[in-house]
């Protein structure tokens, strides 16, 4: 039995060994378990962990629980981690920490249509707790949570901070269509107005449209890039 404990609305299965819960909770979203469920993998150098969605609207908008749950880890380590630490997100789901990345967001669906409603939507995270290697110099842009600064913050605790924190979000989305959400994540995002490569187009990341899809400034057009372009499959 686990010593996480989770909102109301949110309810958890944790899994052990080499058990990945984002599949896990792919699976169990398959045969149709309960939107809420939390799967997820303590072990002492990597977090794991995924939601279960049941959206009501289509792909294109429910896809917006992956940036919700970016912010949601953002708030949730920013509660528990020294002042100093910084947080931001990268559009693909990177996370980063005192700038260089450390884990990830990731996302699966029943559908990939953006103009369908997906029966069901899992957003994993996965975040690193401890360096891969003591040789951390081959990897300068690649951390772990416990080399910058934050070896008090407790998974356990992490993680349910994490799940509260994102259904905050979750609230505010459906509250006002997103505007807040848009707004916080604006100011967490790692490398706007800069050059970048996505789905093999390059370009100046201009910024995100109304469902977070990602604006390309290339040579003689603008490429939106839609987060379902991001979607793993299950």
């Amino acid at each position: 039995m686990s010593d996480v404990s989770f909102p109301p609305l949110l309810y958890g299965h944790q899994v052990s060994g080499v058990e990945d819960p984002f599949d896990t909770a792919c699976k169990k979203a398959i045969i149709g378990c309960d939107a809420g469920l939390v799967t997820f993998n303590l072990a002492p150098d990597i977090l794991r962990a995924a939601m279960v969605f049941a959206p009501e609207v289509p792909l294109r908008k429910a896809m917006a629980m992956m940036p919700t749950c970016g912010v949601g880890f953002q708030n949730a380590l920013g509660a528990l981690a020294p002042p100093e630490v910084a947080v931001h997100l990268e559009w693909q789901g990177a996370i980063r920490v005192n700038g260089a990345r450390c884990g990830s967001l990731r996302a699966a669906a029943s559908c990939s249509d953006p103009e369908a409603t997906p029966d069901w939507l899992v957003i994993g995270l996965e975040l690193p707790l401890w360096p891969a290697s003591e040789d951390t110099g081959n990897s300068p842009d690649e951390t772990a949570l416990y080399a910058e600064g934050c070896a008090d913050v407790e998974a356990p605790a992490l993680l349910e901070s994490w799940a509260r924190h994102s259904l905050h979000w979750i609230t505010r989305w459906e509250d006002d269509n997103g505007k807040a959400l848009h707004a916080e994540w604006r100011s967490l995002a790692h490398g706007m107005g800069e050059d970048t490569v996505q789905n093999a187009l390059s370009g100046s990341f201009l910024g995100i449209d109304e469902d977070f899809g990602m604006l390309l400034r290339a040579e003689d057009t603008t490429h939106m890039i839609p987060l379902t372009s991001l979607l793993e499959t299950s």
